[in-house]
């Protein structure tokens, strides 16, 4: 169970949705959605999306940045803390989070997710469904680690870092900043340069846009 009534979900996005189910799950009783791109008569099962962040933030409710975008994720942690109020972390009760391990505020963990024993999740990472993070792993900040991806024993992932829909880091390897790699990539070799990898192995295509 979480320490809060409500949360207030900045973005009415694919994740967003991901992350309002993770949070009803976990025990928030009232969510609220803000999306500038939002419609009038648009809810999430009965939870309401408005345009513009409210004035103020109702009583014991936290905020929580749901952009699957890692860069427009840490703009809205900016917003979340400048307006001084608490960052919620959210994580699905059928998540496993071993022993030690450190998980982030403003970070995701979806369900059926596992983060290993004595492993750092940074400032708003996400966590998707199925996917691991394996013991002593650390994850940078800003980090979107997809559906079912892994990150096995000892890696290093710097901040920024997309990893794809079942893509693969195996032991001990490290990921700098700035990396995205494709769904189902293979991350056998460390990495020292931004960019997009793609393939098994994973290979270089072009620099990070």
């Amino acid at each position: 169970m979480n320490e809060y009534k409500g949360l207030l979900i900045l973005g009415f996005g694919g994740h967003a949705r991901s992350v309002a189910d993770v949070a009803l799950a976990a025990g928030f009783r009232s969510l609220l959605f803000v999306d500038e791109h939002a419609r009038e008569d648009e809810h999430f099962v009965g939870h309401r999306v408005q345009p513009e962040l409210p004035h103020q933030l109702p009583e014991g409710w936290a905020c929580f940045p749901a952009a699957g975008d890692n860069h427009r994720r840490q703009m809205q942690v900016a917003s979340i803390l400048s307006a001084g109020w608490p960052l919620a972390t959210v994580i699905s009760p059928s998540a496993t989070i071993g022993a030690g391990a450190i998980v982030s505020p403003g970070s995701f963990v979806g369900h059926h997710a596992h983060v290993g024993p004595m492993a750092r999740i940074g400032l708003a990472g996400i966590v998707n469904t199925g996917a691991i993070v394996e013991h002593e792993c650390i994850i940078g900040d800003y980090v979107h680690v997809s559906v079912h991806a892994t990150t096995a024993g000892r890696s290093r992932l710097g901040d920024y870092v997309f990893l794809g829909a079942g893509a693969t880091v195996i032991d001990g390897v490290t990921v700098t900043s700035n990396v995205a790699v494709g769904a189902g990539g293979v991350v056998i070799t460390s990495i020292d340069s931004s960019g997009t990898y793609v393939g098994v192995p994973v290979r270089r295509i072009k620099p990070l846009s």
